[in-house]
This record gives structure tokens, C-alpha cells and sequence, in this order.
């Protein structure tokens, strides 16, 4: 995204107008660049001559593409040569060719992502541990209360201008630039306004940045939140960096957090690139229409196991695309379970946008390749795969890029929501009628209606959360995850708590195998089961396995629990990274740490028991039929064709099954060890009543065995309904007796 130098050397033209529109053209007469030498970086020719810029010139191309903008967090670290043809007199045939240097978009050192240990991180002084140097990276978040062992900054104790943080790249490094945030505080206000860059080889001797022959002064904060980029006038090779804070905020103190961009290099100073994915993805950040470019170029690639298709459109009217991968897409299976992954609910949490987009590419080239895993999977799942659920908070984020988006901007939807708030409160509807009824056995524990006030067409309900519902209810989903970003932990229902209490462990009926699904994604996530991994911000969650109740987290009647309280589906979320949105130099990183544990999730939608519950004289299938396991309070119902899934732990179970007209129908279904469904199929028989409607309802003939029963059943009820006259009729004469012999 920036250019130190140029190389030029004379050619020969052959062919004018062919040679020349290969290159693109830059206007050179407003850089005014002074000339060092041959280049220190890059090997000297006996063809050309390199020469490296004195004064740092900003170049920011656009892309060929009408309308799309040119991002440098987007793009993967590399260095980029720019072919300059300028041409000499008309008459001559010979033209001279500049090539201009530019610097690799250098990523993140780490600070944020945390590859950056503690360790490397000092300062001149600090006023307590909460507020060390430790605690000065970029987005780093606050506990609630200030003056703990996790504040929002490194904050120095004294407030002069000879305090400084320090940064140890342990390698080479080309530094290019600081971004800089104030204090995360909920109770203090405190950034820095302007600060010096120093650079040492050894941390003893320190040389200034300089801005020609005086000392650069970089801009810094104007409030605490939004991050500001200080690109250094020239890019140089150093191992430690130190920004010296020079004034700060008037009422405040010198609080900073920061990132360093920087390419480490090696000993001949040549860039070196970091270790990343053995599998071929796209690993780069993609905006709404390079993710509709690739989607689409993987339904090229498989065209016979997905499909593409749209839930709705957003507030600003970007269609909300869904990838189905399956033997058979567009059609749902007879006994296949239904899979879903959703990402992007909160814009600016781009990882799962990414990770998802990564998973397209991943099932189709495997299962090209004939890997079994990946074979079984696609064709006895139907896995649906929506990359992006907020695309307008996503492109506000991806324009000010990875660094520079801050923690909220892009979070919620364009018109303010979070749409994981957005939810109707089912759970406290359920809770309620449990407190009221004289028998809590007949409240019901699934399928829970959406309240009639959300309903309402001026209801702040989003476009993309009335899309999402409607998908969820057009397809009997039986798992799912919903992926976020800011910290690494999985989060199981319920998520909202009882009266609203802010933590509150509020575990469901099914609270042990939800338990099992968080268990599963974390212990397989090669980040969250490092155990020499430090906390991304204040809390702790490897003291719970990496695993939490969402109640017990925070309090939201959110997408996890109305999937469960609505549908049939179990869903968890899962906090895939302490940065949101991060660098794309880090995605390849970030693709080998989920992999498994996406792939391994996904292979829990076997677990439990399965089957059809079908009429046991058409043989059809029946919908809406209610499935009641034992000890467990929340039933499930069976899909449009009859069929069903109920996950379980292994174990021994009694199961019952009912549907409105029917008998009910009672198996034992024992759920092994083995990652496959134990099939507990059910037949139902028709009541004589509900048969009498059906026949009478069509206009015909009652038959005889049917006739026989409905007399003996109502036969029956009259000799019960004898039975209680009777008994009510001789308890009022013993009555009457006993206050006759009292008189």
C-alpha cells in the first residue's frame, strides 16, 4: 500500500499500444521523491538500477472493478511491483521503464491476536498490574470495575514525556506503523493526542523516526474507542519499538492501547512469510460481491452437491445468501438431519464470515478427492452454510478495515439493532405460565409461540432477524452454531436468565448434552485448548473448560435459546478469536484452529435417536407428532414427511409418541456409544373419534368395525360417567344421613 523506491532501467519497444496497456499508469509529478542509493532491500541488478525513496509516498490504487475500493487489510502481505511505462520523444523507439518498490501490506505484530507474549510487551512505568503493559493492546476490554487486575490500557504513573511502551518483535522487522486507541473504561476517560515512534536493534541505543531533519510527531486519539493509524515517513529495520506519548487528554492521564504493523524479515532482508494452511483456500477478507464471486464458484466446482439460494435481503437490500451442500441439494431426505452454521450476526465479527466461506471451499474439494470423512458427511447430512447474517454492518467494518474498525463499528445492523437482541423472549413466556398453572405438566416446553406484539408490523423486528425466523421455520433444523468473535469460549442455552438477573447459571432439560456440543467444538479448537494461552481480556474461561452457560456469562434472549424454545434445534455460540476481525495474515492461522472442531460439531447432528412415526393404516408419515423422552422436559416434534431427530447422550430411554387423533405409541430406545443415530420408528393408530371425523368429513359410510369400536368406547365412557354419578349421588346421602343422626 506503499512504495519506498523504483527501479528503471531502458527497453526496447516492439509493440506500441500492446506493451503499454499491460501497465498501469501513475501520475509521478506530485511525489517529488529525493534519491539515497541502491536499495538495501531488495538485490541490486546488473540490468537495473534500484534506488529507494528518501520521503515515504502514500499510493492507494483502485482496482480495475467500477466501484470497488482498494482495502489494504484485504490483501495478502507480498511485495507489489507497479509497472510505470513513461515514454521519451514521439520519434524514438526506445522507452524507459520505472518499477516502483512498494512495501508489503505489513500485518500486525500481534498485540491484539496475542501472538505478542506478555513477555515482549514493557513500559517505563505503569500505575498498578491492571494497568501494566500488558494490558496495552489494541481493543483489549475492561472489567466492570475499574481499579482490578484487568483494566483497559497500559497507563503510565507519571505523567510526563519520557513514559513509553515498548514492544520486542524477537526478529527483524520492517515496522511501518502504530494504530492507537485510548483507555477502555466505562469510568475514566484517558488517550493520548500525539506521540514519538523510537526504534533500537538491541533496546539500549534508541533512534528517533524521523520526518526529514526533525522528529516525527504522529497524531494520536481524540476519544478513547476509535483507532488511528501513524504510518512511519520511513518504513525501517529494527527489532524493539517504542511509542513515547507527548501530550494527552487534559483531564486525563497517558492511557494507551496499540498495534504495531510490521514484516519481519530475515537476515539478508528479505520479507519472510509466516507459517499458515496446507489447504489451497482464499484466505483474504471478502466483501459482499467477492463473497457472491467465490460462493459462486464453488457451485462451478460441485455443481452436484450445492446449491445457492437467498432467506431475504437486508435493510439496505444486500440478499442474505445461503450455501447448501448436500448428495441431493434443494431437497430435504427422508430421515437426513438438517445442519446449519451462521455467522456474521454482528458485522464487524468477520471471522466467522471467513471460517464459513473457507468450509464451502474445503467440503467441495474433499469431497472431489473422494475423502471418506467428508464423502459421509455431505451425503447423510444436509448442511446449510449462511456467511453472512449482517452484511450491511459487515461492509462498514470492512471499509475502515481490519485494524482500523475498532470493536463496535459494524456491529449492529443499519438501522442500530443488534440482531442478537433481537429475538422474542420466549423463555420468560414459558416461565411465567409454569408459575401460574396448578399443573406445570401441562405447560407446554417446546414450540412456544411468538408473541403477538412481535408480530406487529411496527414492531423493531430487523429484516434480517424476520429472514432468519422464516428460514429456521422452513427447514426442521436439528443443530447448529452461531459463530461470533471477541473471545474464546462456547456458550450453551439458555442465555437469558430467570427476573433478569445479570449472571445466572440457567441450565435447559437438555443441559448435559448441550454441555457434550460446547465440549466438542472447544476441546477439538487448537486456541481455546492451549493451556499456556493467556485470557483475551478479563475473564477466565479456562477455569470452566472453555465452556459456559450464556445465562451464567451474561443475560440475552437471544438466537440460542429461540431456536430451542421455537424449533427443534440445539444451537450454541461459539467465540471463535479475541480479535474480531482479524488480519487477513492471520486467517490461514485461524482456518487450521477451527477445522477440526467445525468439522467434528457438524458430525453431532448423529448423535441420539431418529426415526419416522407414520399412520398404521396409510402409512404415511405424521407431522406435528410430539416426542416425549423420559426426565426430559422438552419434547420435540416430528417434520412435514414424519421423520425425526432427538439428540441424546448414550443411554437407555423411554420414549413416547403422540399426535392429536392418534393413540399414543411407547418404545425403549437405548443411544450407543458410536457417533450414528440409533432409529427408534414409531407407528400410531387413529382413535375411532378421529377416524369419525375424517370419514364424515369426506361424506362417507361409516364402516362396521369402526362402528363396533366407536360403540364400545363410548359405551365405555357412559359406564365411567355412571360410575362418578353413582359415587357423587351415594356420597350426598351419607352426607345427608350423618347430619340427620347429628340433628
Amino acid at each position: 500500500r506503499s512504495w519506498v523506491g523504483l527501479r528503471f532501467r531502458d527497453t526496447q519497444e516492439e509493440q506500441d499500444g500492446k506493451e503499454e496497456s499491460d501497465f498501469r499508469k501513475l501520475d509521478m509529478r506530485d511525489t517529488n521523491p529525493d534519491l539515497l542509493g541502491e536499495s538495501p532491500v531488495f538485490d541490486p541488478s546488473t540490468t537495473t538500477t534500484n534506488l529507494v525513496m528518501r520521503n515515504f509516498a502514500m499510493c492507494l490504487p483502485t482496482q480495475r472493478n467500477k466501484g470497488r475500493v482498494f482495502n489494504p487489510s484485504a490483501l495478502s502481505p507480498r511485495a507489489v511491483f507497479l509497472k510505470i511505462c513513461i515514454s521519451g520523444q514521439a520519434q524514438t523507439q526506445t522507452r524507459r521503464r520505472f518499477d516502483l518498490l512498494f512495501l508489503p501490506d505489513c500485518p500486525p505484530l500481534g498485540l491484539e491476536s496475542l501472538r505478542v507474549d506478555d513477555s515482549q510487551i514493557q513500559a517505563s512505568s505503569y500505575q498498578r498490574t491492571g494497568l501494566g503493559p500488558h494490558r496495552g493492546r489494541l481493543n483489549i476490554q475492561s472489567g466492570i470495575e475499574d481499579g482490578d487486575l484487568y483494566d483497559g490500557a497500559w497507563c503510565a504513573e507519571y505523567k510526563d514525556q519520557h513514559q513509553w511502551l515498548e514492544v520486542d518483535a524477537m526478529h527483524l522487522t520492517l515496522f511501518t506503523g502504530v494504530i492507537l486507541q485510548g483507555r477502555n473504561s466505562i469510568w475514566s476517560w484517558d488517550w493520548v493526542l500525539t506521540y514519538k515512534v523510537q526504534l533500537s536493534n538491541d533496546s539500549v541505543t534508541w533512534t528517533a523516526c524521523m520526518n526529514g531533519t526533525k522528529e516525527a510527531i504522529f497524531e494520536g486519539n481524540q476519544n478513547p474507542e476509535t483507532p488511528v493509524l501513524g504510518l512511519l515517513p520511513v518504513p525501517t529495520v529494527a527489532r524493539f519499538i517504542r511509542i513515547n506519548p507527548q501530550t494527552w487528554y487534559s483531564n486525563g492521564t497517558i492511557c494507551l492501547r496499540a498495534e504495531i504493523l510490521g514484516c519481519h524479515v530475515d537476515g539478508r532482508l528479505q520479507y519472510r512469510q509466516e507459517p499458515g494452511s496446507k489447504d489451497a483456500l482464499d484466505f483474504r477478507q471478502h466483501n459482499y460481491k467477492e463473497m457472491r464471486k467465490l460462493m459462486k464458484s464453488v457451485t462451478e466446482e460441485c455443481p452436484d452437491i450445492t446449491r445457492i439460494y437467498t432467506i431475504g435481503k437486508s435493510y439496505m437490500g444486500l440478499k442474505l445468501y445461503v450455501m447448501e451442500i448436500s448428495d441431493n441439494p434443494g431437497k430435504h431426505e427422508l430421515g437426513e438431519p438438517e445442519f446449519r452454521y451462521v455467522a456474521g450476526m454482528h458485522g464487524n465479527e468477520a471471522l466467522g464470515r471467513e471460517l464459513v466461506l473457507n468450509l464451502m471451499q474445503y467440503l467441495c474439494r474433499e469431497y472431489k478427492k473422494g475423502n471418506q470423512r467428508i464423502v459421509r458427511l455431505v451425503t447423510e447430512t444436509r448442511i446449510h452454510l449462511l456467511p453472512s447474517m449482517n452484511p450491511d454492518g459487515y461492509e462498514e467494518a470492512y471499509k475502515k478495515g481490519s485494524e482500523l474498525a475498532g470493536w463496535a463499528d459494524g456491529r449492529h445492523s443499519f438501522e442500530g439493532i443488534d440482531l442478537n437482541h433481537n429475538f422474542p423472549d420466549l423463555n420468560n413466556i414459558m416461565w411465567d405460565a409454569q408459575e401460574t398453572a396448578a399443573d406445570k405438566s401441562k405447560v407446554s416446553n417446546h414450540y412456544i409461540p411468538i408473541p403477538e406484539y412481535y408480530t406487529q408490523e411496527d414492531a423493531m423486528v430487523a429484516p434480517e432477524t424476520r429472514a432468519v425466523i422464516s428460514w429456521m421455520q422452513d427447514i426442521p433444523f436439528v443443530l447448529s452454531a452461531n459463530l461470533h468473535g471477541g473471545e474464546l469460549v462456547v456458550t450453551y442455552p439458555f442465555d437469558c436468565t430467570r427476573d433478569w438477573a445479570p449472571q445466572e447459571d440457567t441450565p435447559t432439560a437438555d443441559d448435559a448434552f448441550f454441555r457434550w456440543l460446547a465440549t466438542v467444538y472447544a476441546s477439538t479448537n487448537l486456541a481455546m485448548s492451549n493451556p499456556h494461552r493467556r485470557l483475551c481480556h478479563y475473564e477466565d474461561f479456562q477455569a470452566y473448560n472453555n465452556i459456559i452457560n450464556g445465562g451464567a456469562w451474561h443475560t440475552v434472549p437471544g438466537m440460542n435459546d429461540f431456536s430451542y424454545m421455537h424449533t427443534n434445534c440445539f444451537e450454541v455460540t461459539v467465540e471463535l478469536s479475541c480479535d474480531k476481525f482479524p488480519h487477513v495474515s492471520e486467517l490461514p492461522i485461524e482456518w487450521e484452529n477451527n477445522k477440526e472442531s467445525l468439522l467434528v460439531y457438524m458430525e453431532q447432528v448423529h448423535r441420539g435417536i431418529k426415526g419416522v412415526i407414520r399412520d398404521k393404516l396409510t402409512k404415511q408419515g405424521i407431522v406435528n407428532a410430539v416426542i416425549k423422552v423420559e426426565d426430559h422436559d422438552h419434547d420435540i416434534r416430528s417434520a412435514t414427511d414424519g421423520d425425526y431427530w432427538r439428540l441424546l447422550n448414550p443411554g437407555e430411554y423411554k420414549v413416547v409418541v403422540w399426535a392429536e387423533g392418534y393413540f399414543p405409541s411407547v418404545r425403549h430406545c437405548r443411544v450407543g456409544m458410536e457417533p450414528h443415530p440409533t432409529i427408534c420408528d414409531f407407528t400410531l393408530t387413529k382413535t375411532p373419534i378421529q377416524r369419525l371425523k375424517e370419514i364424515r368429513a369426506k361424506g362417507g359410510k361409516i364402516p362396521q368395525d369402526l362402528q363396533l369400536r366407536l360403540r364400545a368406547l363410548r359405551f365405555r365412557k357412559l359406564r365411567a360417567s355412571t360410575k362418578a354419578i353413582n359415587q357423587r349421588r351415594m356420597s350426598e346421602r351419607v352426607k345427608q344421613a350423618r347430619k340427620a343422626r347429628s340433628a
